[in-house]
Order: structure tokens, then C-alpha cells, then sequence
């Protein structure tokens, strides 16, 4: 047994559950009212799956749209699998959700941001850039905490709702 709880695995796991869950009942019932999603993927994960001129084309990332025209949607435990129209030509697409790194629906306000330890290391180096090899980078805190913003009560009478 480790001695550490994992936390951010665990969060992981539990949005992209929640991203199945979602795909999962749009496969079954389709897009209610004006949900749509943007998707961007990781197109280098080795079990994503997209045609070779759309790789060449997204050779890192791409984004994907689900909203107006989308066919075959499956969902699985492991990713899910669209047809989508990329200039009046059907694309078929795999995408796990271990290449997913954000996942938006707009007409919400709805978005999950999945950060890789890629992601942190590049983010240390973009750190490291900042100082010379006679400064030192400053500590990082643990966490970070703001002080709750004050503000003053308002008071709101309910009277003129009561009959």
C-alpha cells in the first residue's frame, strides 16, 4: 500500500467517468437542446485512431466539435468512437479518454481540463527559463490561499413575496 493517496488520479478518473456518462447518454438519446462539446485530444496517444491526412494536419492535438453532424457515436469504457464531417468528407475517429485534455460544453459554462505530468514538466521549464543560473527560483507554496473578499450584507426583506 503507498503512503500517499493519489488525488489526482483519482479526480482524473472521476471526470472522465463523468465524460462517459455524458457521451454515453448522448449515444443513447441524443444532444438535448443547445449542448454541443468541444474535444481536444492528444492525436500522438498511441490507442487514438484518425485518418492519416488528419494527422499529418493535427499531428499533436486537434479539437473536435460534436454538435450539428455527428453519426456512429459509440461510447466504451476506455473512449468512445464518432463520425464527424471534416469538409463534406466523413471521418471516422477514436478517441480514449486518457488523450482527452479538455472537454467543453459551451452553452453551459461547462469545462474539465485534464493536465499530464507532460504538462507540469513543460510548465517547470517555462519556470526554470525565467531565472539565471546565479538566481534561484522562489519556493513554491503547497497551496495557495486567498483571503474570502469582504463585503457587506445585504439584507432582503421576503414580505412582498408572502400572500
Amino acid at each position: 500500500m503507498s503512503n500517499t493517496i493519489d488525488y489526482g488520479t483519482l479526480m482524473h478518473n472521476a471526470m472522465r467517468s463523468l465524460i462517459r456518462r455524458v457521451l454515453k447518454d448522448v449515444e443513447k438519446n441524443g444532444l438535448p437542446g443547445a449542448h454541443h462539446f468541444f474535444i481536444t485530444f492528444d492525436t500522438r496517444h498511441p490507442e487514438a485512431k484518425l485518418a492519416s491526412w488528419l494527422h499529418e494536419r493535427y499531428p499533436e492535438e486537434m479539437t473536435i466539435v460534436i454538435q450539428h453532424w455527428f453519426d456512429a457515436l459509440e461510447v466504451t469504457e476506455e473512449g468512445f468512437s464518432v463520425t464527424l464531417n471534416f469538409g463534406d468528407a466523413p471521418e471516422a475517429l477514436k478517441v480514449p479518454y486518457d488523450a482527452i485534455k479538455t472537454f467543453v460544453d459551451p452553452s453551459v459554462e461547462f469545462g474539465l481540463r485534464f493536465e499530464t505530468s507532460e504538462d507540469e514538466d513543460e510548465e517547470e521549464d517555462d519556470d526554470d527559463a525565467l531565472f539565471s543560473d546565479t538566481d534561484e527560483a522562489p519556493e513554491a507554496p503547497m497551496m495557495e490561499h486567498a483571503e474570502p473578499e469582504k463585503r457587506q450584507a445585504e439584507v432582503v426583506s421576503l414580505d412582498q413575496f408572502r400572500k
